[in-house]
């Protein structure tokens, strides 16, 4: 997979309780598959790249799934979108056995918001030998936005990302399959947020792709009261400056409307002086 030019990765929860489309995909327990098709046919035919499927929400306040509960939820919507959909497959997961299991299957990134800290992930990641996405997070889906707290919220994140690189390479991965997440929203206040994407050429300068995750989050809330299905505007606004900032890979909600505000900065950024 190429990022020698932004690329648009949109997101297809397969859960009940995700922030903002939970339940849309799987619900009573079961996967809607023609629901899936729908949404990732619309994704793909608008401009995505990539689809990041995910079993377990790490939402603020989430609760942690058994591994078998995600397999089932996973395995069988990588099945239906790897028959059929000639875009990268990123597998949203922190446990060993889906991403050894989710490789198999088709998938071709692994995007972990835990950086591969799970007993085991390195090992499987790895082995996979998949670009591996590392995202930073204070504490845990549970708890992290409960009371973060940072000395310099950007030397911290920079450093955490640079030791699970470093671990990462020392378990075998290559340092080219690595990207990074800053993490907005996981482990962050607003004015944290705002300060990692306002210092994201920092993480930039690193020497890793950056994965920028801004789409509908609640740092929009925390300046504008909109819900979660009002928020487009301010995420595109704030995915333009992602991408002024350096972010390789946009994940996002709405593909359609992000991939013309990727096309219209790369206008901007190669127009002649």
């Amino acid at each position: 997979m190429s990022l020698s030019s932004p690329r648009v990765m949109g997101i297809l929860n397969i859960t009940p309780d995700s922030f903002t489309d939970g339940g849309i995909l799987f619900r009573d327990g079961c996967l809607d598959a023609s629901a899936l098709c729908r949404a990732a046919d619309a994704m793909v035919t608008a401009g995505a790249a990539i689809l990041d499927i995910g079993g377990e929400s790490t939402r603020p306040g989430a609760a942690r799934v058994s591994v078998q509960e995600e397999l089932d939820r996973v395995l069988g919507a990588l099945e239906v979108i790897h028959s059929r959909f000639d875009a990268v497959i990123s597998l949203d997961t922190s446990s060993p056995q889906v991403m050894t299991a989710g490789a198999a299957a088709g998938a071709g990134m692994i995007n972990d918001v835990r950086a591969l800290t799970r007993d085991g992930a390195l090992q499987a990641a790895a082995a996979a030998g998949l670009p591996v996405c590392l995202m930073h997070m204070q504490g845990q889906p549970d708890t992290m936005q409960r009371a973060p707290s940072y000395n310099d919220v950007v030397t911290e994140v920079a450093g955490f990302l640079q030791d699970r690189s470093r671990a990462c390479e020392a378990a075998g991965i290559s340092p080219g399959q690595i990207i990074y997440d800053p993490g907005f929203g996981f482990g962050k206040t607003p004015a944290h947020n705002f300060t990692l994407l306002r210092q994201l050429p920092d993480i930039v300068a690193l020497g890793r792709p950056v994965l920028a995750g801004l789409s509908r989050k609640s740092m929009i809330a925390s300046v504008l009261p909109r819900d979660t299905s009002q928020r487009l505007p301010a995420s595109l606004a704030l995915a333009v400056l992602a991408l002024v900032g350096g972010a390789g890979i946009l994940r996002v909600h709405d593909v359609a409307e992000t991939v013309d505000a990727v096309a219209m900065v790369a206008a901007w950024a190669d127009a002649p002086l």
